[in-house]
Formats: C-alpha cells, sequence, structure tokens
C-alpha cells in the first residue's frame, strides 16, 4: 500500500514539475514592454473635408462637384464666400515608433495620407507637432519628425532572420488605447497581397486593430522586425490574421525617406504571371516556380533583354519562388547595377544580364503600353471580344463559348507557348478555334492575369 502511494506521489510530482518547466519556457514580454514602450508613440492626425469629397469616386466629376456645392449652399441657406462653410475636421488615429535620436518618427503612409495637421503623443504625455518628411504609397511607409531632445529609440533587427512559428510581440494604439501590448507568433512569411507587389509580408497571429497600424513588431531580444500594417478581417477588427512590412524591406525605404523625402525604385519594365501545375506542365518544368513574363515594356530595360514567355527563375542571386516573389528584389536593386538573370527559355535555362533603371511614374508606365483596337475574327465562332495590345491578346470581354467553359475573363492576356514570337491576331483565333475543337487547349495557349508592372 505504502508504495502505491509513492508511486502515486512521484507521479504527482512528474506532472507537476513538467507544468512548471511548461510555464517557464513560455516568454516573458514584461521587460520588452517596460524598456521599448517609451519608444512607441500614439499619431493623431486632422484633416479637413468637404461635403463633396464625400460623393461616390464613380460621381467625381468638376461638373457634379460645382453641382453638389450649390445644391448644399442653398439647402443651408448660406453663401460660399471664403473657404467651403460646410468643411468640418476628421481625425484618425495610428501608431509610430521613434527611429533615431534626431526625431525621425516611422509609420504607415495610410495613417498620415491626406493630413493636414499630425501630432506625436509622448509616453510622458508630452503633445508635438510633427512634420511630414516623407512617403511611399506602394511600401505603405511614412517618415515624419519631431523637435525634441533626448527621445528613446527603438533597436532595429533582421526580418530575414524571423522563423515561422517564432514569437513576437507588437506595440500600438488599437482604437486608441495608447501602449498596449499583444503577442503571437509567425504564422508565414513572403506573403503577396493584393495591389501591394514590393512588400513580401509578416503573418503573424498577433492581435492587430485599427490603430495599430504604424506600430512596431519586435522579437524576443527586443527588436523591430516589422512595422505593423494590415488586418485580414470581414467584420473591420481582428479575426487571428495580421500583416507586418519587414524591417528589411523598410530600412531602404525609410533613409531614402529621410534624404531625399522619395524612393527611387528598381525597375525592368515586364508584367509577370504566377506559374500554375498546367503551364509548368506546359513548359516541361518539373514544378511550379518562377515568374511568367506576360509582357515586356518595349522602352523598358528589359526589352532587349528578356522576352515574351520566358520565365524568370532567379534574378541577382535570388531565387524567384513565384511571381510575387519577384518585384520585392527587384525594387530593392539599385538603379544602374547590372545584374544576372536565370530564366527558362523555350525550355533551355539560360542567364542574362539586365540593367536595372528607375521605376517611372505609374501615367509613364501605363503609356509605355500601346492598346489598339482591333475587329476579332471568327469572334462569334470564339466568344470573346479582344484588343491587339502590343504583340498580345487582351481580352475585352467573354461573350459566349468556348471560351466561357475555358475560365477566360476580361483582362486575360492570350499568348501561344509553342513559339518565342506571338502570332498575328488572325492566325491566333484560328489557331485557338482548332485546338479547342480538339480538346487541346493548355497545350497550345495559355491565359494569364497580369500583375502590375515593374
Amino acid at each position: 500500500m505504502l508504495m502505491q502511494w509513492l508511486w502515486v506521489g512521484l507521479l504527482a510530482w512528474g506532472v507537476l514539475s513538467t507544468g512548471m518547466t511548461a510555464a517557464r519556457d513560455l516568454p516573458q514580454f514584461t521587460e520588452l514592454v517596460k524598456q521599448n514602450s517609451p519608444a512607441v508613440v500614439n499619431i493623431s492626425t486632422k484633416q479637413s473635408i468637404s461635403p463633396k469629397q464625400m460623393l461616390p469616386e464613380e460621381l467625381q466629376s468638376p461638373e457634379t462637384e460645382e453641382l453638389f456645392d450649390e445644391l448644399m449652399k442653398r439647402f443651408f441657406e448660406r453663401d460660399g464666400g471664403g473657404g467651403h462653410p460646410f468643411d468640418f475636421d476628421s481625425n484618425s488615429r495610428g501608431s509610430g515608433f521613434i527611429y533615431s535620436q534626431e526625431g525621425y518618427i516611422v509609420t504607415n503612409h495610410h495613417v498620415v495620407a491626406d493630413a493636414d495637421e499630425i501630432t506625436i503623443k509622448l509616453t510622458d504625455g508630452r503633445e508635438l507637432p510633427a512634420q511630414w518628411v516623407g512617403s511611399d504609397e506602394r511600401t505603405d511607409i511614412a517618415v515624419l519628425k519631431v523637435a525634441a531632445a533626448g527621445l528613446p529609440v527603438l533597436k532595429m533587427g533582421k526580418s530575414e532572420l524571423l522563423e515561422v512559428g517564432e514569437w513576437v510581440l507588437a506595440i500600438g494604439s488599437p482604437f486608441g488605447f495608447d501602449h498596449s501590448a499583444t503577442a503571437g507568433i509567425v504564422s508565414a512569411k513572403g506573403r503577396s497581397l493584393p495591389d501591394e507587389n514590393y512588400v513580401p509580408f509578416i503573418q503573424t497571429d498577433v492581435a492587430i486593430n485599427p490603430g495599430n497600424s504604424g506600430g512596431p513588431l519586435f522579437n524576443l531580444d527586443g527588436q523591430v522586425v516589422g512595422i505593423n500594417s494590415q488586418i485580414y478581417s470581414r467584420s473591420g477588427g481582428f479575426m487571428g490574421v495580421s500583416f507586418a512590412i519587414p524591417i528589411d524591406i523598410a530600412l531602404g525605404v525609410i533613409e531614402q525617406l529621410k534624404s531625399t523625402g522619395k524612393v527611387s525604385r528598381g525597375w525592368i519594365g515586364v508584367y509577370v504571371q504566377e506559374i500554375s501545375a498546367d503551364l509548368a506542365q506546359s513548359f516541361n518544368m518539373s514544378k511550379a516556380e518562377g515568374a511568367l513574363v506576360s509582357q515586356v515594356i518595349m522602352s523598358g530595360p528589359a526589352a532587349r533583354v528578356l522576352n515574351q514567355g520566358d520565365v524568370i527563375l532567379s534574378f541577382a542571386g535570388k531565387p524567384v519562388a513565384n511571381a510575387g516573389a519577384l518585384p520585392p528584389i527587384v525594387g530593392n536593386i539599385a538603379v544602374g547595377e547590372s545584374v544576372a538573370v536565370d530564366i527558362l527559355r523555350e525550355g533551355k535555362r539560360e542567364t542574362v544580364t539586365l540593367t536595372v533603371s528607375e521605376q517611372p511614374t505609374d501615367d509613364k508606365a501605363k503609356s509605355a503600353i500601346s492598346v489598339t483596337p482591333q475587329p476579332l475574327p471568327m469572334a462569334g465562332t470564339l466568344g470573346l471580344q479582344v484588343t491587339d495590345a502590343e504583340s498580345s491578346v487582351v481580352v475585352e470581354a467573354v461573350i459566349g463559348e468556348p471560351a466561357r467553359s475555358t475560365g477566360i475573363v476580361a483582362g486575360d492576356i492570350l499568348l501561344p507557348n509553342w513559339m518565342a514570337k506571338p502570332l498575328p491576331l488572325v492566325l491566333i483565333s484560328k489557331v485557338l478555334l482548332q485546338h479547342w475543337k480538339r480538346g487541346k487547349r493548355s497545350q497550345c495557349w495559355y491565359n494569364v492575369r497580369v500583375r502590375h508592372v515593374f
């Protein structure tokens, strides 16, 4: 009997000690928060908004705005002399952190965009007016500056060293609750989000809510490894998925904004598309990897180096896992630098050299692509309406079969993959029709949904 109780006691002690060990293994964030909270700031902005700015985008025009303005004046029986009598202030809040003792503050572009006044609140209660230094909408990073001495500064880490499953901590002002700390783990790295081509986001399960944007994401060493930027939510609040800008990407942007107030970004002048399993098979690739060049801007730096249909496998020595991985790599290459590019061209691996240029404005990039409307031969038979766009065919509308059943949608680009040079529109129509009838669509052509030009 005594032995039985002895064994029960030993077992209980083992379970208890295991629990105590597990508890000790959990991270302690107390000191990390104490040391770094003073360098995290609350950002409040004020913007003057007129009622006409609330018009839906599709209704915004000089004529409708003037009419709306006049209706508002008559409704309230006031005149419009001096500024608009119905302007009102819109207030918003976000987070940021002190980057240097010179008073530079880092936050998100969307936190301070279009603000007329920006105020920084420190942990000691001081509220300081902030000067706009510069911002970059593509990476959602902004730099501000305040006039103050003896400011605490955060230490920068390396986001490339982060591992999936690693603990991370965020400090910010969700819903205006200053210096709130939340923790979680890294869920994934290198996430590509729609319309965010230049940021391979860090995905975490750290609770991020409105007001956290622009705040720092720390590793357990108290180093900044990311800037909290976005959440994925159907409710507007946290749902377990949040995204941070890697600090490795942010640092280059921050330094450029400090120096010049703008960002100079590498550009090669191509559109790229994901390699699907079907495309990988048609290219005789063992797996789906790389970025498919779906279109080359004729005036761009890649015009004499890359061809439509090339698959970029690595750029400047960095492997390209997918189309989303390429823009950040190119964007961080210094303008004027020549780099090696590994490609798959007509089934053969090659290495070419490409000199990176400075990315033009969006308007200049768009003007480099010529789109000329053309009648589609056999449009009724194919079920497509297209335009001829600089050596490729752009789908304007899907009007019937057989195109409708193939999954083609408006905006897709049709390219032949059996030869390096695209066929004339009339020949593409004939070949598509022949192969569709034979059920060999995937072997003769592919349709692509292009990403932004870069």
